[in-house]
């Protein structure tokens, strides 16, 4: 099953936001505010309407700075997400929790990654220091990291595909 997703990192100086997933996929893990891209809705449109459903902000300005694509290997049910990554230090409203997400900022020495996917770890870091990142990554059936691969870029590959 192929997926295209974004995710946004409200910024606020060394602070970062994360939220709490509280159900379905991914629930339990600290994250940036995103999802799927509708049939039809542009990558923009989409990390718009997350940011409004989950956290009930506008973002009114955004840098893209990662692209991304995971794979879990598995026989039975394999999943397959492209992510466009961006970072905005601008929106409108303040972060509430709703049912899907619970938010809360972090200063950048503090950020939880015990209680985030291991993938962030790789890459976080480098695009909280102002880096472009292009990653692929694999995890088992059991969201455990397999294997990593993330790359600075000066331009983003642009070759994972928009939501169809």
């Amino acid at each position: 099953m192929d997926k295209y997703c974004t995710l946004l990192f409200l910024r606020d100086g060394d602070h970062i936001l994360l939220a709490m997933k509280k159900r379905g996929f991914g629930s339990g893990y600290w994250n940036g505010i995103g999802g799927k891209i509708d049939q039809g809705e542009s990558i923009e449109q989409a990390l718009v309407r997350e940011c409004q459903e989950e956290i009930n902000v506008t973002p009114t300005t955004w840098q893209k700075i990662a692209e991304h694509d995971f794979l879990m290997d598995t026989d039975s049910q394999p999943w397959h997400m492209f992510v466009h990554a961006y970072v905005t230090d601008e929106w409108q409203g303040s972060p509430v929790e709703t049912e899907e997400m619970a938010p809360k900022w972090f200063h950048r020495d503090s950020i939880p990654y015990d209680k985030m996917w291991q993938d962030d770890l790789y890459w976080i870091p480098h695009v909280l220091d102002g880096k472009k990142i292009a990653g692929f990554f694999t995890f088992d059936q059991a969201n455990n990291l397999l294997t990593h691969d993330v790359r600075h870029v000066t331009i983003l590959p642009g070759k994972i595909p928009v939501g169809k």
